[in-house]
């Protein structure tokens, strides 16, 4: 394996974040608000389900509730 000195590697590492494309203060903004969302869904599914399952649980097993 090829070494490389700090300096040189701190300039490659320079060069390449410099060919990253971030993203706009807009696309952060829609993706971090589409996350909530889908977060919110996701809680919202996961509820139902399982306030469904509890209760045929207890129809099935007579604890009634």
């Amino acid at each position: 394996m090829a070494k490389t000195n700090p300096v040189a590697f701190l300039q490659q590492v320079r060069t390449e974040v410099g060919k990253v494309t971030w993203p706009t203060r807009r696309e952060t903004a829609i993706t971090t608000i589409m996350v909530f969302i889908m977060v919110f869904l996701a809680c919202i599914f996961f509820f139902l389900a399982d306030q469904a399952m509890s209760r045929a649980i207890a129809f099935l097993f007579g604890f009634g509730r």
